[in-house]
């Protein structure tokens, strides 16, 4: 029997995920599915494989072959941002039924394709003509595919020769208005969304409790901070752009604006570590975590230096932390997750568990980073608010320096899940340390 159609839930799906399957089949089995963290997505993807192998669909674009019968088998490719989120996709689809057997991984030096094949975009972006053999692509994370990330565009230039291929799209959070999404949104448009408000308001997910701590530079970062500002405006008038992308672009050209732009971009990334390490956002983050001694908490900033930092801090308070970042080998990450909540609390992150990782007891975030990223911050907002039998609420610390380029982080994350608009209303709590 295909291996899919072993699924059974331990537990009813709830009528938003069915409305979003149902969304996903009416539209020809095409299209993304925008839904907050802590929803279902994954779900919602496997209900989707489930129904459309139940209905004997057979989308072989490439050898479109007769004498198709139900029971075929129907191949099924999963392709996640990281390779932590496979193992945890395996063991989602174990704990539902199907059978070990019947699923495979594509990583690394690991290439093992079954009917249900769990992957990284990465990996397959060097076997990209895989894509044609599957019958159903579901695509986590969806909103990393974007226009300028060009080694991805090759995923979407093989979906537009077999435009009847099942596809489903995934993420908590997209900004269609967006330019870099316009492929994304072409190709997979959102068929059903169900945002942060809508799940709060419904009970889905814990309610957030926004708590500002407003902070200030030290004089001397103060001097600091004031400098690179103005560096980076009087650049800023000397290249005649104001743009990242276009102040980029000038990088490749070469000569005097060349040297320009680099200048430009020093002093951003001079003020970008200062405003994640500020000495004072150090010492807040050291008072909130001394305030939950025995919870574990979430701490995402934007440098790898400034969680470093942080983590020297702490200790120094003699409170042990880790951090996690890109440079940890995936074995070490493992482990650390293991021993958050027990020899630990306070994890620090530079967007490595921003993305998919499960931590659903975990209730407490503080964001001490400068971000306007909309998708960062949705990410971070998921990781903490959702629902289980042992937290409705959640905290989200927001540290941000008072009269500085933080203050936009303070207003996205409030945005970001406002919905004042609705009966429950978004609660704003004052810090004292």
């Amino acid at each position: 029997m295909t291996a899919i159609l072993n699924l059974k839930f331990p537990f009813e799906l709830k009528d938003d995920q069915l409305k979003a399957v149902s969304a996903w089949m009416e539209n020809n089995f095409k299209g993304s599915i925008i839904y907050s963290t802590g929803t279902g997505k994954t779900e919602i993807a496997f209900e989707c494989a489930r129904r459309l192998a139940e209905l004997g669909l057979r989308v072989d674009s490439a050898r479109p072959q007769e004498g198709s019968h139900l029971n075929e088998r129907f191949r099924i490719l999963f392709l996640v941002p990281r390779i932590v989120l496979i193992e945890q996709n395996i063991n989602r689809l174990l704990s539902y039924g199907v059978p070990r057997e019947t699923i495979g991984t594509f990583f690394g030096e690991q290439k093992d394709i079954r009917e249900i094949t769990v992957g990284t975009y990465q990996s397959i972006i060097n076997h990209i003509q895989l894509l044609k053999d599957f019958d159903m692509l579901i695509l986590d994370e969806i909103h990393l595919l974007t226009d300028t990330a060009k080694e991805f565009s090759k995923i979407f230039d093989i979906l537009k020769d077999f435009p009847t291929k099942a596809v489903l799209g995934l993420t908590a959070t997209i900004n269609e208005n967006d330019p870099r999404y316009n492929t994304i949104i072409r190709a997979l448009p959102p068929v059903k969304k169900y945002m942060i408000k809508d799940a709060v308001t419904d009970g889905r997910l814990a309610k957030p409790q926004v708590i500002p701590v407003p902070v200030s530079f030290t004089e001397y970062e103060k001097k600091i901070y004031t400098e690179t500002t103005n560096k980076i405006s009087f650049l800023s008038r000397k290249l005649g752009a104001y743009d990242p992308k276009k102040i980029s672009n000038l990088l490749f050209k070469g000569g005097y604006n060349a040297n320009l732009a680099k200048l430009w971009f020093a002093n951003v990334r001079k003020r970008k570590e200062l405003l994640s390490s500020a000495s004072n956002k150090m010492s807040s983050a050291a008072s909130i975590v001394r305030r939950h001694p025995s919870e574990p908490i979430m701490i995402f900033s934007e440098t790898v230096d400034s969680i470093l930092k942080l983590e020297r801090t702490l200790e120094a308070f003699g409170i042990p932390a880790r951090s996690i970042h890109n440079k940890v080998p995936i074995s070490q990450r493992k482990k650390i997750l293991e021993e958050w909540g027990k020899g630990y609390f306070p994890l620090l992150s530079v967007h490595t568990l921003e993305i998919g990782y499960d931590i659903p007891d975990v209730r407490i975030a503080v964001i001490i980073s400068n971000s306007s990223n909309f998708n960062q911050i949705a990410q971070r907002i998921g990781r903490v608010i959702r629902k289980t039998t042992k937290k409705n609420d959640a905290l989200i610390y927001v540290i941000y320096i008072r009269d500085s380029k933080d203050n936009g982080t303070l207003r996205m994350v409030k945005s970001t899940i406002d919905y004042s608009g609705r009966d429950n209303q978004l609660k704003l709590t004052s810090f004292k340390s």
